[in-house]
């Protein structure tokens, strides 16, 4: 029987030789404690000296140590935390990580299919668990992503995944939960950043939007047949949006746009809308609510759209939602997203800083975001029977000054916290002698 009474399980879990990605560890503790640690719990609460009990994978408790009677005996492993953070793992929604590696690489691109129209187009196959841009985000504590395809008008679907497993079917945590739709926009604007041009109008909406309604009413006919005598690949992907299996995730800013989506999804009952970016769904937020819908914010860091914006109005998104009312969680997605999926908990500090508390930025990256994607029944807060998919920082994880994950696990499996900007940060540092 083992106690461990410090982090020093860390160095239990061997790092990978130079050069390599970690590998998956087995499980060797069936019964752990985290004990005195600040537990974030994903929820909205907190627990600042907690105790964690996690058996087989799985959270048993969440407690607080000063009313937990311990009996050394129960446990085969227990840490100390000594006042460090826990949390649950981070979640990266609409990300294409795990399907690209370098962006000026073609041949690392795997997510744009040809053609327009993909909705069979699945995630799922093409996620990539030997990718070395994964492990440099999950040492933030981002531990799950959506992995999702981009082009065309429907761009196909996505997959919920764990940032860790030999491969896609140990890293899955749903597979096909949504289908991603790109709405047209009405008005693009003209010139550049120096010399901005007027706006225009897009004259080929009316007849976008139309094709999206006339895909839609074939594949509302087709899934009313459950035997049909000859399947259709992209009308058999969209069965699951119509009996409330997946959710229809719909790519669009703007206010005018968002009410044509939603009169849009009256019109087909959508079970489970969400918009994707919502840059303007704070104007629009009674609609939303009355129609069902959830919002995954675009990236807070993103500069304002128009002239007369201010210049924190992204910043601001996540706490006007909060007050509003309307379920929504924060996403990475933009510029190199990949890349900086791993700052994440950063985008989160941000709303913090602008208007939310900071137990609700934490839910915005964890239990939130798993209530829309629909996998809170498994991940995404610190709660009895969930997965032990969790991680500890020396300080508090949404600020890039103290965010520093020394422990986390996966699926309730403790994962090797390396990289390969870590190993050559190892490497010059022995080279020139730096402490």
């Amino acid at each position: 029987m083992k106690q461990i009474y410090s982090l020093l399980l860390v160095f239990i879990i061997a790092i990978s030789s130079f050069g390599q990605t970690p590998s998956p560890q087995t499980q060797m503790y069936k019964r752990i404690l985290f004990q005195n640690g600040s537990a974030h719990v994903g929820n909205g609460e907190y627990v600042h000296n907690s105790v964690i009990g996690i058996e087989e994978g799985k959270i048993l408790f969440v407690k607080n140590a000063l009313t937990y009677q311990l009996d050394k005996s129960e446990w085969d492993t227990i840490i100390s935390l000594k006042g460090k953070h826990i949390y649950p793992g981070f979640i990266a929604a609409n990300l294409t990580l795990g399907l690209t590696e370098i962006d000026a690489v073609r041949a690392t691109r795997d997510f744009d299919e040809t053609g327009s129209i993909n909705p069979n187009v699945r995630s799922l196959i093409a996620f990539n668990t030997d990718s070395k841009v994964m492990y440099t985000v999950r040492t933030n504590g981002v531990l799950v992503t959506q992995s999702t395809p981009r082009g065309g008008l429907i761009s196909g679907t996505s997959s919920i995944m764990a940032l860790d497993g030999w491969n896609w079917e140990d890293a899955v945590y749903k597979a096909d939960d949504g289908v991603h739709l790109n709405w047209p926009i009405k008005f693009s604007k003209s010139g550049w950043w120096a010399q901005p041009g007027p706006n225009k109008a897009n004259e080929k909406y009316n007849k976008t939007r139309d094709a999206i309604y006339a895909f839609f009413e074939e594949a509302l006919s087709y899934s009313q047949s459950k035997d049909p005598s000859e399947k259709f690949l992209k009308l058999e992907a969209m069965r699951g949006i119509f009996n409330g299996k997946q959710r229809l995730f719909i790519h669009a800013d703007y206010a005018p746009e968002i009410n044509d989506i939603i009169d849009f999804s009256r019109r087909f009952d959508l079970e489970f809308p969400v918009i994707v970016g919502g840059y303007d769904a704070h104007l629009v937020a009674a609609r939303l609510i009355e129609n069902k819908f959830a919002v995954m914010l675009g990236r807070p860091h993103l500069l304002p759209t128009f002239e007369e914006d201010l210049t924190y109005i992204n910043y601001q998104s996540a706490a006007k939602l909060q007050k509003a009312g309307v379920p929504y969680c924060i996403q990475a997605a933009g510029d190199m997203e990949v890349m900086n999926a791993r700052n994440l908990p950063f985008l989160a500090g941000t709303a913090w800083a602008y208007g939310l508390t900071e137990e609700e930025a934490v839910a915005s990256i964890s239990l939130n975001v798993a209530k829309i994607l629909g996998i809170d029944d498994r991940i995404g807060s610190l709660e009895s029977g969930k997965d032990a998919t969790l991680f500890i920082s020396d300080g508090n994880a949404l600020d890039m000054m103290t965010n520093n994950v020394t422990i986390a696990m996966v699926k309730g499996n403790f994962i090797v916290l390396d990289n390969h900007q870590m190993q050559l940060s190892r490497k010059y540092h022995e080279r020139y002698g730096i402490e």
